[in-house]
Order: C-alpha cells, then sequence, then structure tokens
C-alpha cells in the first residue's frame, strides 16, 4: 500500500510553535487532525488515540493566522489547501466569528480498493457505508482511479465538499483521468448529479455522502438511466440504512402488507409484516468500519429482504492479511458471529493475481421449506448447534418440510405432494423452542451444507 499525505503544505497552516511541535512529534505519521479551540491546548487526533501538541493555549491570533492561510470558508463551514486534499473545517460562534478550527489530513492511498477490486468490474452499482473518519472519502477516491485509469472508463465525480479531488480548479492526481464537478451549495448537490448524466456522457457516477431525499431521488433517476453509481452513506450497517426514513428508499424502502391466513401460515409470521416496495438503486453494499476488514452484500436486494424478515443476511467478511493477501469469510450469519466461525466457505485471493481457490466443504445441502414455524426461531436455534439451514419458499426445491403438526395435517395438498416427491415432514405441536430444538436434533444428523 503507498500512501500520498503532502504534510508540508498542511503544517504551513499553523502558528510556528505548532509546526515545530507537529513536524517533531514521534507519531506524527499517524495523525487524523488538528483540533484548535479558542482558550484550549491544540489537540493531535491519531489513529492510536489523542493527545495534546503544546501547553500554550490558542488565542484569537493563532486562528486568525490559521485562517488566513487557506481558502474562504465555503457555506458548510469548509476550506481546503490549493492541490492537497487537506481539509479544514471552521467552529463560529453566534456572530459568525470563527472560534475553532479542525484540520483534517487528506491522504491518498493506493492499494486499499484491492479488497473490492473484482466488484469493480461488475457494472454494478456500489453503495458505501460507515461512520464518519473510517475511509469512505478514501476508498471512492482510489475506485474513481482504477475505474478511470484501469478500467478505461468515462467517470465524473460530483465533489461537493472537494474532498474528493481536492480544493483547486485541478482536481489531485489520485482520482486519476476521472472528471470532477463542483458543487457550488451543498443543498444543488442533487442538480449537479442530473447534470453530469444529462451533459457529460458518464459511465459511472462518484459521489460522496448521499443524505437528503433529493440526492436519494436522484441515485435512482441516475441508475434508472444504466448509469453505475458509487456512492457513501453515513452508517454502521445496511440495517441502519433500512431503518433510516430519508435513506430507505435508496435500498427500495419499505412498506407494510397484510399477509393471507395461508401465506402467514406457510410463512410463519404474523399477518402484517414489512417488505420492500421497489428495486434499490445499489446493487451491492460495503460496509466499511474497520481499516482492513470491510463486510460486502453481493445482494442488497437479498439481504434487505431478509433483513426485514427478521432473518441474517447473507455476507462477506473480506479482510488484508500480513502477507498482502485478501482472505474472503462467506457466510449468511450475523456481522458478530461471523468472525467466531471456524466453519466457513473461505477464498483465498492473491493480491497480485486475478485467479481465485475456492475451498468448500463438500456435502448436502438441505433445503427446509417452512410451514408455520417461525423461521427466524428456527434459523437462531440452529445457529446455537452450530450449522445454519438453508430455507426455500418453493417446495420443489425443499429436501426437508418442517411444519406445525395441527397445520399441516389439514393441508392434504401439501402431503400429498410430499408424499409424491418423497419428502421428509418433521412436525412440532407447539411453535416453541424447546420442541424446536428437539426436532432440529434429528434434520442435524443429515449432511448439512454449512453456508
Amino acid at each position: 500500500m503507498f500512501v500520498d499525505e503532502d504534510l508540508t503544505k498542511l503544517f504551513q497552516v499553523f502558528p510556528n510553535y505548532l509546526r515545530i511541535a507537529i513536524q517533531y512529534h514521534s507519531n506524527r505519521l499517524n495523525l487524523i487532525e488538528v483540533v484548535l479551540d479558542l482558550g484550549k491546548k491544540p489537540e493531535g487526533r491519531f489513529f492510536d488515540g489523542t493527545s495534546y501538541l503544546s501547553n500554550r493555549i490558542v488565542s484569537w491570533q493563532d486562528l486568525d493566522f490559521c485562517t488566513k492561510q487557506v481558502s474562504n470558508f465555503n457555506d458548510d463551514n469548509r476550506a481546503g489547501i490549493e492541490r492537497t486534499l487537506h481539509r479544514i473545517s471552521c467552529l463560529r460562534n453566534r456572530k459568525g466569528v470563527i472560534i475553532g478550527l479542525t484540520c483534517r489530513v487528506g491522504r491518498s492511498l493506493f492499494g486499499t480498493v484491492s479488497i473490492v477490486r473484482d466488484l469493480l468490474s461488475s457494472n454494478q452499482s456500489i453503495l458505501i457505508l460507515g461512520k464518519p473518519g473510517v475511509g469512505k472519502t478514501t476508498t471512492i477516491r482510489e475506485i474513481a482511479r482504477i475505474l478511470s485509469d484501469e478500467l478505461r472508463k468515462r467517470v465524473v465525480i460530483v465533489d461537493t465538499s472537494n474532498e474528493i479531488g481536492g480544493n483547486s480548479d485541478i482536481p489531485h492526481s489520485g482520482i486519476g483521468r476521472a472528471r470532477r464537478m463542483q458543487v457550488s451549495k451543498s443543498e444543488l448537490q442533487h442538480n449537479v448529479m442530473v447534470e453530469a448524466v444529462e451533459n457529460h456522457m458518464p459511465e459511472v457516477i462518484i459521489v460522496d455522502e448521499i443524505g437528503t431525499d433529493l440526492e436519494v431521488l436522484a441515485v435512482r433517476t441516475i441508475a434508472e438511466r444504466g448509469v453505475q453509481v458509487i456512492g457513501t452513506v453515513h452508517g454502521n450497517n445496511l440495517e441502519n440504512l433500512i431503518k433510516n426514513p430519508i435513506l430507505m428508499d435508496i435500498v427500495g424502502g419499505v412498506q407494510n402488507v397484510i399477509l393471507g391466513d395461508e401465506e402467514a401460515k406457510k410463512r410463519g409470521t404474523q399477518k402484517n409484516v414489512l417488505e420492500r416496495k421497489a428495486p434499490p438503486s445499489f446493487q451491492i453494499a460495503i460496509e466499511i468500519n474497520q481499516k482492513m476488514n470491510w463486510f460486502v452484500h453481493e445482494n442488497i436486494t437479498q439481504s434487505v429482504d431478509r433483513l426485514l424478515q427478521k432473518q441474517f443476511p447473507y455476507l462477506q467478511s473480506r479482510k488484508i492479511t500480513k502477507n498482502s493477501k485478501i482472505s474472503i469469510y462467506q457466510n449468511k450469519n450475523s456481522r458478530y458471529s461471523l468472525e467466531n466461525r471456524t466453519t466457513k466457505s473461505k477464498l483465498i485471493l492473491n493480491s497480485d493475481q486475478d485467479e481465485t481457490t475456492t475451498l468448500l466443504k463438500n456435502s448436502q445441502q438441505v433445503s427446509i421449506y417452512s410451514y408455520s414455524i417461525s423461521i427466524n426461531k428456527v434459523q437462531q436455534i440452529s445457529e446455537s448447534f452450530g450449522f445454519s439451514l438453508f430455507f426455500t419458499k418453493d417446495i420443489n426445491k425443499a429436501t426437508a418440510i418442517l411444519a406445525l403438526k395441527s397445520y399441516i395435517n389439514e393441508n392434504q395438498k401439501l402431503l400429498t405432494m410430499a408424499k409424491s416427491k418423497k419428502i421428509p415432514i418433521y412436525t412440532v405441536k407447539k411453535n416453541t423452542a424447546p420442541q424446536i430444538a428437539k426436532i432440529l436434533t434429528q434434520i442435524k444428523k443429515l449432511k448439512v451444507k454449512i453456508i
């Protein structure tokens, strides 16, 4: 991995005493931000913690010196340094006077996107989720370079705060051949997104920090025109997005549906359920909550549907190892138990090769058709036994039926079909955990493929 950060130009913004303190700081290469608040000591935020950079108190003169070294602050109180990726954000008092600065180090990293390099050539739209500061903007900057330089695509970046391409009319080299459209005001980002498609014929649109209903609508409009979209949103995971009333439409939206008696019995749920109301604007989601450990939803549609049914989505955990290899773990379990499971389908990708070696557990997959029993409850109990079951809504694809005894005895059609196809039926008297656990011990004796 190669890092381009140009710290010298950032250090020149600070008063002499602070510049010297940072330049000789033992941990300066891990610097994330420098925080200057009036009447307080200057503070340095690093990857591994926070510390004071000097015992001297920040004065009005210090803040005035710093603000004169950067360009004018825009409407979102951000400014930049020419031909760099560094960002200066200000705090103001009630009169609009600057009383604090947050100076973030802008880094252009080369090599981090190798962890999802295979997804970029799929022509599918990719949504990147993560909390502030985890590297979403850095990631899409390198994605822009790979798509434009290596895959030779027409890429247009909608750069609202100039964080992707830098605060200059000539964009930073970190975006490669990609073109950059600046946005005069943050509330106009959605207009510029649509303008980029209408005027500049891009194959890919890249946009950072989708956050309003108009921007969500613009993304849907762009996606419907066949343009690949790479975007970021704030949020720890896909579940957060589904619960966000502003952003939920970006993954298809949510609606209440009332099921018929027969369908509710078959699903083992209540009659009133939540379902996705439209196709998502993105096909792939990447959750970035750790620098070198990302979670990937290769099928957002499937993941959203499973989450709405209170089931675990299918996930990939991708890690970059110390020897520059990429380790991929495939599982439909939760992100927490995924890290602790020892039985997984595993892929090892060499970062300088395109070939993949797949190591799969050779065993039969049991497809369960659940009738009047809660799938979520069955899944949770089976996972406590150390294996995961695959559920199907198609009786023709089932290898076993799990049903509530009183209901299935009334369904002669299902009984006849199971008999003709020689599908074993496992029944419980009550939809309770002990009875489900007892019947799962019988199913566990079958060869189960761990997903």
